[in-house]
């Protein structure tokens, strides 16, 4: 019997197979499952289809997709600690603007409330109770090359925005610097993030790479490889102690000169006058520059923006598709689909495209599985690994081998 596509109607809680007949005492006198009908839904299914229950059948309405119902502006106000940036399901970067440099409602490195960009990082942790993260900073910028980021008081990098011109989808954020009359526009491979920066004509085009941004250094270093390559590591401390992050940077311009602060954890790179676009692209690596390389040609070896975004549209379509929801309010759907949005983008991806990762012990290893990391298991066990149960099961597995290499290595 093939239970691949389950259709849940609210308005009898029966339970009724698309491909096959409903099978008898699916719901016993309690109204529960019956155990063996449970069984089969939890050891097979991969695709639900959930019916509101409709009071009026006849009255037509449009239906959107369950990618264009995400909303990831969602929980990035109140205590919420989400971020609106861009990523890709279970991946492991997450290039998100940051607007917050700490409190607990920075967790997510964004707040709704607030007025003020800092830059755009690399890495940001979603709906946590501790912040940590918000690492490998860049921020595009034109006139005087400031390498500080202004909330000292002293003029700095950091610039105004309007949700007025911010714009957030699943794998995709743009949005509008308001002192440098710069566009930006972000998406992302699993391991590597993808920027556009569109520069007035006739200003210096200059990015900022800020390696001091949020937590703690313990560790870092900005290398110039070629005229359109830097390279560099950022070894932290916070919520994850002796936290290592490399990067691998390129750019589709030339750059024409490069400064740096006093510590040299600093960057102020000038491209000079651009006629079209900035493409930045950036890959990381818990295990070394070679890896973050790696990690960056394989999956991002060329310079299509656009193809990057709809690849990612594409991945993010399929995930959310594996539960359809059919009902009435629009509202109720992008609440619902926005919450399975926020469910898969952790346990995040930690291990390099070449299988090497950085163990619990701090050391390199190497699998030919997937290796995760951000677990969050004190709130997840509860409602989170058991739908994964249900449209994560193949992850599932990953996620116990992964906890399994922990212990053994821990």
């Amino acid at each position: 019997m093939d239970h691949s596509n389950i259709l849940f109607d609210s308005c009898n809680i029966s339970a009724l197979l698309k491909t096959s007949p409903k099978p008898k005492h699916a719901v016993d006198d309690s109204g529960l499952f019956s155990s063996s009908f449970s069984k089969n839904i939890f050891a097979s299914s991969s695709s639900f289809l959930v019916i509101a229950c409709n009071q009026n059948p006849t009255e037509d309405f449009s239906i959107k997709s369950p990618y264009s119902l995400v909303n990831p502006f969602i929980g990035t106000g109140g205590h919420g600690h989400t971020f609106p940036g861009a990523t890709l399901p279970f991946g492991m970067v997450q290039l998100s603007p940051d607007t917050r440099l700490d409190g607990w409602d920075g967790c997510g490195g964004y707040h709704y409330s607030d007025s003020i960009i800092y830059g755009f990082s690399h890495t940001h942790l979603s709906g946590t109770g501790v912040s940590d993260y918000g690492d490998i900073l860049l921020m595009p910028t034109t006139g005087e090359l400031l390498l500080n980021n202004g909330a000292d008081g002293n003029p700095g990098y950091s610039s105004k925005f309007s949700h007025e011109n911010e714009t957030a989808k699943a794998g995709f954020y743009q949005v509008f610097l308001e002192n440098y009359n710069v566009d930006v526009e972000l998406t992302t491979s699993q391991r590597a993030g993808f920027h556009k920066y569109t520069f007035p004509k006739n200003e210096l085009a200059q990015i900022v790479l800020d390696l001091e941004h949020r937590d703690r250094l313990l560790d870092y270093k900005i290398e110039l490889v070629d005229s359109n390559t830097l390279q560099g590591i950022r070894y932290s401390d916070n919520w994850a102690r002796e936290q290592k992050v490399h990067f691998y940077m390129t750019f589709s311009e030339p750059l024409k000169s490069i400064i740096f602060n006093e510590k040299q954890s600093v960057s102020g790179i000038s491209f000079g006058k651009l006629q079209k676009p900035l493409l930045v692209k950036v890959g990381i690596s818990a295990v070394s520059t070679e890896g973050a390389k790696a990690n960056l040609l394989d999956e991002r070896p060329h310079w299509d923006f656009e193809k990057t975004r709809t690849q990612t549209t594409t991945l993010w379509e399929k995930e959310l598709s594996k539960i359809i929801v059919e009902g009435k309010s629009e509202t109720q759907k992008e609440i619902f689909y926005t919450a399975l949005y926020h469910s898969l983008l952790n346990p995040n991806l930690y291990i390099d495209i070449d299988g090497n990762y950085n163990g619990t012990d701090l050391e390199k290893h190497h699998t030919d599985d997937k290796h995760y990391t951000i677990f969050s298991l004190w709130d997840t066990f509860r409602a989170t690994h058991p739908l994964f149960t249900l449209i994560q099961q193949e992850r599932t597995n990953e996620f116990i081998r992964t906890f399994l290499r922990q212990y053994k290595e821990g």
